[in-house]
């Protein structure tokens, strides 16, 4: 009898969002609750911060490196001539808000550059300070956190109404059965948005309705992270009255969501200071810096992740979406290794680690061959061997 077929690996669900890797997190929060503070400390930029609404306009792109012990110890280990680690693209957009759906302030503009980012990080002022001038007149985290939730749920509502007509007009009035799930789809949003007033992200969706919804990216679909802008003090001391009100308000509208609590005061003030400084002025308030955490947090929301090539020429992190197999990943380095694919030689970074060298991991057992249906895991640190002439063709004479 012929052998057994293996049974295909299954498929990983499908994610809400754009598809590939060259994906961004937009700073978002309403003018002077330190967005741009935040970004400038994040990419050590010099983009303005100005204490007045408005002062960022067009929105500031940076990319910032995804911090990494694993990444760190092989470059430790192997030493190597190029060092190339992950990144995390940031876009800071300019502060929204109340009527900013109907393009009060620079509303629609704004709204225009969230749609081009697919994660937020919500920032929220929770420190106070009479120099630094509050658009709504006082500070009040929760309802800050209130008008932008409030205004990226209403233009999707605007949008969504438009969709549901449009697609009543093929749909249903012209008989285009083929769109009958993506009109079902905008349906059940236009009721979760409109009558349950809930965003689109605290839904389960089938993979049918996500295929569906990944064609109009609406804005609260997108993953948040809650940054809660402290005094220094606060921050050092781990208390703030506020605090409690925004675990309530994210527990109830995104139980899903990160909140964490950062001081904008304080990083920039340790990017100003050598590594020596920071760390004695940390150890004197007995805190750390959030940064990485941060960081890697929203890294982490884009559903991104890497795996490493690493060797005395170049370590490597070479950034895929999670649930990626093994040909799409080899196709990351280039696009030859993809369509000859042969199979990928893998070992897991803590192996690694553990044995200290290739050869030890080999005598271990922990070195293993895995072929086209893998799906590779994050620190994963791979050799791929691939066919050098597949997909190519000589030209006929």
């Amino acid at each position: 009898m012929p052998p057994k077929k293996k049974a295909a690996a299954p498929e990983p669900p499908p994610l809400i969002g754009r598809p590939g890797t060259n994906l961004k997190c937009g700073i978002v929060g309403l003018p002077n609750v330190g967005k741009s503070s935040f970004f400038n400390v994040l990419t050590k930029s010099a983009a303005p911060a100005e204490n007045f609404p408005f002062c960022t306009i067009e929105p500031n792109e940076s990319r910032v490196a995804v911090p990494d012990d694993r990444f760190d110890y092989l470059c430790d280990h192997h030493k190597p001539a190029s060092r190339v680690p992950a990144y995390l693209q940031i876009t800071d957009i300019a502060g929204l808000v109340k009527g900013a759906h109907e393009g009060q302030g620079l509303g629609n503009a704004f709204l225009s550059h969230i749609r081009g980012v697919d994660a937020f990080f919500h920032v929220c002022r929770a420190f106070e300070d009479e120099d630094v001038t509050h658009v709504e007149g006082d500070v009040n985290p929760v309802r800050d956190l209130e008008i932008i939730s409030e205004e990226l749920r209403l233009k999707d509502i605007d949008y969504v109404e438009k969709t549901v007509l449009s697609l009543e007009k093929t749909c249903i009035r012209g008989g285009d059965k083929k769109q009958k799930p993506e009109y079902d789809t905008i349906m059940k949003v236009k009721q979760l948005l409109c009558e349950d007033h809930r965003d689109v992200r605290s839904a389960a969706w089938s993979a049918v309705e996500i295929e569906s919804l990944n064609k109009h990216l609406l804005l609260s679909s997108k993953p948040v992270i809650y940054l809660v802008n402290l005094s220094e003090r606060d921050y050092a001391r781990k208390k703030n009255r506020w605090l409690a009100k925004i675990k309530e308000w994210v527990d109830e509208r995104d139980p899903f969501a990160l909140i964490i609590p950062f001081s904008a005061e304080l990083e920039a003030k340790l990017v100003d200071m050598t590594a020596e400084e920071g760390a004695a002025h940390l150890a004197e308030l007995k805190t750390t810096t959030m940064l990485p955490k941060i960081i890697k947090t929203g890294f982490r929301a884009l559903q991104l992740e890497y795996f490493f090539t690493a060797g005395p020429d170049e370590v490597r992190a070479w950034t895929i979406q999670k649930g990626t197999k093994a040909p799409q990943a080899a196709g990351r380095i280039h696009t030859d290794f993809e369509k000859g694919f042969i199979m990928a030689e893998v070992m897991a970074f803590q192996d690694f680690k553990e044995y200290e060298t290739e050869l030890a991991v080999k005598a271990a057992g922990k070195y293993r061959q895995q072929g086209r249906n893998y799906v590779v895991l994050d620190g994963d640190i791979i050799f791929f061997k691939f066919n050098a002439g597949a997909g190519l063709s000589a030209k006929k004479k």
